[in-house]
């Protein structure tokens, strides 16, 4: 850990943890060791990050967010206030599943808004944006705009954030960034 990371005096960071440069952690956290959270990410207060989770570089975690043992979140991941990771399929209190976790990652770009729930195994793909309430039971494309119970695919978004309009070859209308619609996929000019 640096010496210009900020960790909250109500947060508990235990040995083991790697905390980069310019990280914040607020109120009520919990880093556990063996954690590693790259720079410049932000920690809202009440987040928990397990043992074995990787976090990259700029990462913004808003409140009440558990990032489970098995998840990965890339470089520049948002995670909207209190959003939910698994990391099993079949939860059982009384059946220990500590070896069956699935896998989930977050790859870069990627925004999950508030309350939407990832269902373990799925990999979300480079920008895409996850609204508010979805649960995601599946593979996200890059660039998707995913919406609802389950998450379905309502359209495209810039790098930016913003929604792509419709057609072979859309433009952001906020920033200018432009790509190719190949039928079931987008891609960057």
């Amino acid at each position: 850990m640096t010496a210009d990371v900020f960790i909250h005096e109500s947060a508990f960071v235990d040995d083991g943890a790697l905390i980069g440069a310019g990280t914040r952690v607020w109120h009520f956290c919990h880093i556990l060791g063996g954690a590693v959270i790259g720079e410049r990410c932000s920690l809202g207060q009440n987040v928990v990050v397990m043992n074995g989770t990787r976090i990259g570089n700029n990462v913004k975690i808003q409140n009440n967010v558990s990032v489970y043992e098995g998840v990965t979140l890339e470089d520049d991941v948002f995670c909207g206030p209190s959003m939910v990771f698994t990391n099993v399929i079949n939860p059982r209190s009384h059946v220990s599943r500590k070896n069956e976790y699935r896998p989930t990652t977050v790859k870069r770009g990627a925004s999950i808004g508030a309350n939407a729930t990832i269902i373990c195994g799925a990999t979300l793909g480079e920008f895409c944006f996850i609204g508010a309430g979805a649960v995601v039971s599946k593979d996200v494309d890059p660039y998707a705009l995913m919406v609802g119970v389950p998450a379905r695919r309502v359209g495209w978004v810039c790098e930016c954030g913003e929604k792509l309009p419709d057609g072979a070859a859309p433009g952001c209308q906020e920033c200018g960034k432009q790509y190719v619609n190949h039928g079931n996929r987008i891609a960057r000019v």
